[in-house]
């Protein structure tokens, strides 16, 4: 008699809405290259100045499975406007991810409008990343870089050419989004990691929930929950569920994705150390929450093209 094998149990589908690839045999990133290097919010980063390409990304995701992704920009070589689209580009002729992409444009410079219409001109360029000045801690009176005359701007253009903005800006700088939101309500505004809660006191905290309840008011703003890795401490569930639940509760769950933030991220975790953690976190949350926040906004969002 042949014994039955159990089936094995379906990996979850997932659509990553922020993660990164960088080849430094072939491209320059100043950050990843030169020395010394950069204050960085996790530390030393010494452990990602090497090549990530995609069989990197499929080993550290290997127990799930992948839909369709986001690449984010990756602080490319500041001389060279158009190389980064363009690698993006052949790389999708050879592989299947990423599905779409964020990529970077000064909206200061004088000519923003015609690097954005560039970039627009690729399919897959969804949204633009570029991050204003911002103030190394709250409190600081003067302004951010979101209230620079030339870099609305530049912002305005993105509406004429159909793309999103990708915000990444410390908490204390989300009343400047709150009112760039409500100046601009046709162009969606995605906040990268969380708004940076990295100070986890009372105070800290307390600031920082006020701070989201600014930005989650406006409908064109939404959240991708990454990026919440605290230095020297283990990624969990315990350490961070209240920032998950409370993004969630703050912006809706129709208004929250997934990110990994790989490979940056995993100078704090593992693949499977975070996103465990994140299911752990959302374990009360029906299966059809669960697949928006994991999968299912990501592709609206981004107008991936995905069932």
């Amino acid at each position: 008699m042949s014994t039955a094998i159990s089936p094995q149990p379906a990996k979850r589908l997932i659509v990553d809405s922020h993660h990164h690839f960088w080849d430094l045999t072939k491209n320059y990133h100043p950050w990843l290259r030169d020395e010394p290097p950069i204050a960085f919010r996790y530390g030393s980063y010494a452990a990602i100045k090497k090549n990530y390409l995609l069989s990197d990304y499929l080993q550290d995701t290997t127990r799930y499975q992948i839909q369709g992704s986001v690449y984010v920009e990756t602080e490319w070589d500041p001389s060279d406007s158009k190389g980064e689209v363009e690698y993006i580009h052949e790389l999708r002729k050879l592989q299947r991810l990423p599905t779409v992409a964020v990529m970077h444009v000064r909206l200061d410079d004088k000519d923003a409008s015609e690097k954005l219409e560039f970039h627009s001109s690729f399919d897959f360029v969804k949204s633009i990343r570029h991050k204003p000045k911002a103030n190394a801690q709250p409190g600081i009176a003067e302004d951010g870089g979101m209230k620079d005359k030339a870099w609305r701007k530049g912002f305005e253009a993105l509406g004429k050419f159909g793309l999103r903005f990708d915000l990444q800006t410390p908490w204390w700088h989300m009343k400047d989004a709150q009112t760039l939101a409500r100046t601009y309500p046709n162009t969606s505004i995605i906040i990268n990691h969380s708004g940076l809660p990295s100070d986890r006191s009372k105070e800290g905290i307390e600031a920082w929930i006020k701070a989201m309840k600014m930005a989650s008011d406006c409908p064109n703003i939404s959240v991708k929950i990454s990026g919440i890795g605290i230095p020297k401490k283990p990624w969990t569930a315990e350490v961070n569920r209240h920032i998950v639940m409370t993004l969630i509760q703050l912006f809706g769950i129709d208004r929250c994705m997934f990110a990994s933030n790989f490979p940056v991220d995993k100078i704090c975790a593992s693949f499977d150390e975070i996103f465990l953690g994140f299911e752990e976190i959302v374990l009360d949350l029906t299966d059809d929450e669960q697949d928006k926040l994991f999968r299912v906004n990501a592709i609206r969002t981004y107008d991936m093209g995905l069932s």
